[in-house]
């Protein structure tokens, strides 16, 4: 018996070897808000029946009607507001950063020899230890916030990074070698896009980092307005429907930035895909 396929028969199978687990990702998308459900409708059923103190564990309707206060009052938009632009600011300067120590570091040996043992260093030092130092530095305000959130995520880019430049194919290496590419060329047609899943990699837990460093940072350097603030009012009045609205949004902004950033990384992988 023959083992060969025709090329549309052998098309049609790749077709629906690709769609049956989009399918059922798709069908299971929704078995992920099941756990959400069921928590709300305990803790609903938990405040009906006044199982715990009512100051502690407000009702969910008392939550949805501070939620609605903030939301209608602009309180929740100034405070997001906020705290976006202070996430995006040091996420921006931390990637540019990291990306470009990172190529250095895995592009040059001698910059690796000078550099990669202080960077191996100042990787180990935890991230909220810088809190004291950058408060000294900068201040409080938005400046100081701002340094914490770009080392927050200068780190995971320039470790993604360098592993990714360094990594590259010998065997594309060596093609480059035969075909007289020039350094630029053998970066930007070889290297560069065999780094491109780890760079990406390195830039989506940048994303994620810098979010969780917002609220810590908000938290700790207490000055100005954003959600973490919106935490710490609600914490110092005891309000723990205004601390709970508050972690709500907080998940849920950072659900839409993994969901955005998985998105992205599928658009890539596609163009990638049809480029070679």
């Amino acid at each position: 018996m023959s083992a060969s396929l025709s090329p549309a028969r052998s098309r049609d199978a790749a077709e629906l070897a690709v769609s049956q687990p989009l399918a059922v990702r798709g069908a299971g998308r929704w078995r992920g808000l099941v756990l959400p459900v069921a928590a709300i409708v305990l803790w609903w059923l938990a405040a009906r029946a006044d199982l715990v103190n009512s100051a502690l564990l407000v009702s969910p309707e008392k939550v949805l009607a501070t939620a609605i206060d903030q939301i209608l009052g602009g309180k929740l938009w100034r405070a997001l507001g906020a705290s976006l632009g202070r996430e995006l600011t040091g996420f921006a300067i931390g990637t540019v950063s990291g990306l470009i120590l990172g190529v250095l570091l895995g592009l040059s040996p001698t910059f690796n020899r000078l550099v990669g043992p202080s960077f191996n260093t100042f990787k180990q030092i935890s991230l909220f230890a810088w809190i004291p130092l950058i408060s000294v530095w900068f201040g409080l305000g938005d400046t100081a916030k701002v340094v914490f959130l770009s080392l927050a995520a200068l780190v995971p880019v320039v470790v993604n990074t360098c592993d990714g430049v360094r990594n590259a194919p010998a065997k594309l290496l060596e093609v480059a070698r035969v075909y007289q590419y020039s350094r630029w060329q053998t970066f930007t047609q070889v290297v560069l896009p065999a780094a491109a899943p780890a760079i990406f990699t390195g830039v989506y837990l940048a994303l994620i980092y810098s979010w969780l460093a917002t609220i810590g940072a908000e938290y700790l350097l207490v000055a100005g307005v954003g959600i973490g603030n919106l935490l710490i009012e609600g914490s110092e009045h005891f309000q723990m429907d205004l601390v709970i609205f508050g972690m709500f949004v907080v998940g849920l902004v950072g659900w839409l930035m993994n969901a955005l950033a998985r998105l992205a990384e599928r658009r890539l992988a596609r163009l990638r895909g049809q480029d070679q």
